[in-house]
């Protein structure tokens, strides 16, 4: 049982996390801190959080656990701020999609609170965003991503994993140089492609006509480039070096099958495009909620 749980962002993944615990019966006290009053108030209306601060000091005082549920590039200042108020027994998690700069920022303004800083990563989101997009379902048969430190003590650790199975999650850990290269591939680089290809369409003379005639196809492809620029662009600029090796070997397959085309070569694109199909319908089979 979590006492006292403070959320700072209550967004829809600082949201959802709330609900979910409320729902299991597994938190005493919700309180929400953020920087849109209004959001915060509809947090309260909607039942997600039992009341709002405005003051960092005044909401995590006696928290056992604290939840930075901010966007990337909020994380430094925040943390900075928190530092100043943590009480000693507080386990302060993250939900950040880039996990070796939150590090970084915790090394620097929390050295002595290093042994209760967890850091994680939920793999759940959607294009939505703020108090009123949470639902309590989210982390159902989702995977959370836990990059334990050294320091980090075992019991802390434990107890931020229970929190996250409780919403229905599944918790793996993994160091964080790892999860930041695995995510550069199979989520940054496709958001970053995803707005490339909406900016380019959208910024040519005859772009009315081309979107008059877009389906089903570049809805699906396109689909992630509703998602918060703001947040995107901090994630993106956060794990740049990974992201730019994988744009990098993008890159490289999108000549490799340039020059097949050039080439009028059938053969190989049938090839490419039946490993493809192949690849993919494997990774839907294994997917819970592909069943």
């Amino acid at each position: 049982m979590i006492n006292k749980l403070v959320i700072i962002g209550v967004g829809l993944i600082g949201g959802s996390l709330a609900l979910a615990l409320r729902e299991a019966g597994a938190v005493k006290e919700i309180v929400g801190l953020g920087r849109s009053r209004e959001n915060l108030e509809a947090a309260r209306t909607l039942g997600i959080v039992d009341r709002i601060e405005t003051d960092m000091a005044s909401a995590v005082k006696d928290a056992d656990v604290v939840v930075l549920a901010v966007p990337v590039a909020a994380m430094q200042p925040t943390l900075a701020q928190l530092a100043t108020c943590l009480s000693p027994h507080t386990i302060v998690t993250d939900v950040g999609s880039t996990k070796r700069d939150v590090i970084a920022y915790a090394q620097q303004h929390l050295p002595d609170h290093l042994s209760r800083f967890i850091p994680g990563h939920p793999i759940a989101g959607a294009e939505k965003s703020g108090a009123a997009a949470a639902f309590a379902d989210l982390f159902q048969g989702r995977n959370v991503v836990v990059t334990p430190l050294p320091e980090n003590d075992a019991l802390a650790v434990s107890r931020i994993t229970a929190m996250w199975q409780t919403c229905g999650a599944i918790v793996t850990t993994m160091p964080a140089q790892k999860h930041d290269e695995i995510f550069a591939a199979v989520s940054h680089l496709p958001h970053l492609l995803a707005f490339a290809l909406v900016e380019d369409i959208a910024f040519r003379a005859n772009a009315k006509e081309l979107f008059s005639y877009a389906a089903g196809g570049f809805r699906d492809f396109t689909r992630i480039a509703g998602s918060h620029p703001e947040m995107w662009r901090d994630i993106c600029l956060a794990n740049r070096d990974a992201l730019i090796r994988e744009v990098d070997t993008y890159q490289a397959q999108l000549d490799r099958l340039r020059d097949m085309l050039e080439q009028s070569d059938g053969k190989s694109l049938e090839i490419v495009f039946g490993h493809a199909r192949t690849a993919r319908a494997e990774w839907l089979a294994g997917k819970p909620d592909s069943q």
